[in-house]
């Protein structure tokens, strides 16, 4: 067995900027991630204005999932010019991506909310997108929340999706991070997994919330190159 040392690294983290990103001031790390809803309808043009802001973000790496209000991912005569108009990061639609030793995992995936994007019955088509989910995540971003973290709406209905929480439990990654819910804002958990929801707009989409910053740390193998 190598032995190890480890590495820590800052990840900051959030979602629902809805078009409002420049009014966001962002902390340095060494991880930007953004949780869905970067954009409030989900225009192509939303995108690349979106995507001129993050080029100007300092961190080493972006990660970007879609949420119910970016259309133009889901479209499918819009997806790939989305995707293309995504060039300051990495954009995940149930992918994962290691970078530095840390395991991201995205999908955009909610319960059926209205008629906006990404939305899917709860139960089994939510189920076998979960299924899909690496084992060995570090870092899990979906738009939606689990149940039980961070869903609480105002009217005090929990938005979560109970086939999510399953999935991380039986999982387990260090951190879950997501958004979709405003009014729920904060950080959560359950002993295993820190849960993260990010949504910098409040429910009146004033973006006041601050972004979620937190560290993760992961071994590095003593007789392997560190990467930059």
């Amino acid at each position: 067995m190598p032995s190890h040392e480890s590495k820590t690294l800052r990840v900051v983290a959030v979602a629902d900027t809805h078009g409002l990103h420049d009014q966001i001031e962002v902390p340095p790390g060494d991880f930007f991630v953004h949780a869905g809803d970067l954009t409030r309808e989900g225009r192509l043009e939303d995108i690349r204005v979106f995507d001129d802001w993050l080029a100007t973000l300092e961190h080493r790496h972006k990660i970007v999932i879609a949420g119910n209000h970016d259309f133009a991912f889901e479209r499918e005569a819009e997806a790939q010019a989305a995707r293309e108009l995504l060039r300051s990061g990495v954009y995940l639609q149930d992918e994962a991506v290691t970078l530095e030793g840390v395991r991201f995992y995205g999908s955009p995936w909610q319960p059926w909310f209205y008629d906006w994007a990404f939305n899917l019955p709860r139960g089994e088509p939510l189920r076998e997108k979960w299924t899909r989910i690496r084992s060995d995540t570090h870092v899990l971003i979906t738009h939606g929340p689990p149940q039980g973290h961070g869903g609480i709406t105002q009217s005090g209905v929990d938005a979560g999706c109970e086939e999510l929480l399953a999935a991380v439990e039986r999982i387990r990654p260090a951190y879950h991070v997501f958004g979709h819910i405003h009014e729920a804002y904060g950080v959560t958990s359950n002993g295993k997994t820190t849960f993260v929801n990010a949504s910098v707009c409040t429910l009146a989409y004033q973006p006041t919330n601050a972004p979620v910053v937190f560290d993760i740390t992961v071994p590095i193998p003593l007789d392997q190159p560190t990467e930059p």
